[in-house]
């Protein structure tokens, strides 16, 4: 019951969070639609990978242009989820931490790594990516003859929820190293740049790629496990993997999280 209880807690809160963002960017309108713009402006570079695949009719380990598709708009939803969840905050804790204005965030009585986390939404920039990847996904999903099952839609949407959270856990380590470093650029551009290789299926890469990017750092199972549910493409270990991944990644980061507080100069823990 209290975990009913705090889940409500923290939602009515994630509401407020988001509210006052809005309420935020709607201040500074023309940077809203100029955040927007510039978006596209990069999805349309993006979009490049769309029209190669379909001109040179690629085919990667059996699959058509029209399933590889789904791999890319999958990637860009993420990408929107990333972006309009969680970029500006992971930005903004290595500031908190440089700064110290992490010690006001610690006396708030709610969990600190949901604030820290969560704290700022963005609404516009995430707008053409979920766009995009949405259109891709569907014209994917009817070129390649997948029935629109109930069991597929919510396959789709649950490897959707699972890749949300191993996108929390994986691109926040970055940030997180901010506590031991003070400067963490590197590893950031690192992570920019395992993000971006995601956008085709994994079987594009060689054989120890592939397990490296599925059971050590499980950047594959983000974009690439949706697709392939819905596909049939899945073995019941990768089934499992998929239910287990972000269970012990996040864990994973609550360890880190606490061991990153604990060698904040201001912390008291």
């Amino acid at each position: 019951m209290n975990f009913v209880t705090e889940l409500r807690r923290h939602l009515h809160i994630l509401a407020l969070f988001a509210k006052n963002s809005v309420i935020s960017q709607m201040e500074y309108r023309f940077n809203f639609i100029t955040g927007i713009f510039v978006e596209a402006a990069f999805l349309m570079a993006k979009l490049l990978y769309a029209v190669v695949v379909y001109k040179t009719n690629v085919r990667i380990n059996g699959l058509s242009p029209d399933t590889i598709l789904m791999f890319m708009g999958t990637h860009l939803w993420l990408t929107g989820i990333y972006m309009g969840l969680f970029f500006n905050n992971f930005l903004r804790l290595s500031d908190h931490v440089r700064t110290g204005s992490l010690d006001l965030m610690m006396v708030k009585p709610i969990s600190l790594q949901f604030l820290v986390s969560l704290r700022v939404i963005e609404v516009g920039m995430p707008i053409p990516n979920m766009i995009a990847g949405t259109v891709m996904i569907a014209i994917g999903w009817s070129a390649a003859g997948i029935p629109l099952t109930l069991l597929h839609v919510a396959g789709f949407v649950a490897f959707l929820l699972a890749a949300t959270v191993l996108t929390y856990c994986i691109m926040i380590i970055p940030s997180l190293l901010s506590f031991w470093f003070v400067n963490t650029s590197a590893a950031s551009e690192i992570s920019y740049s395992v993000w971006d290789s995601n956008n085709m299926p994994a079987s594009m890469y060689n054989k120890w790629i592939q397990r490296i990017g599925t059971f050590v750092v499980p950047v594959f199972l983000i974009t690439n496990f949706a697709p392939m549910f819905v596909l049939g493409k899945l073995s019941a270990a990768e089934l499992a993997w998929a239910a287990l991944a972000p269970v012990v990644c996040f864990l994973l980061v609550r360890f880190l999280w606490k061991r990153a507080l604990g060698v904040y100069s201001s912390s008291n823990l």
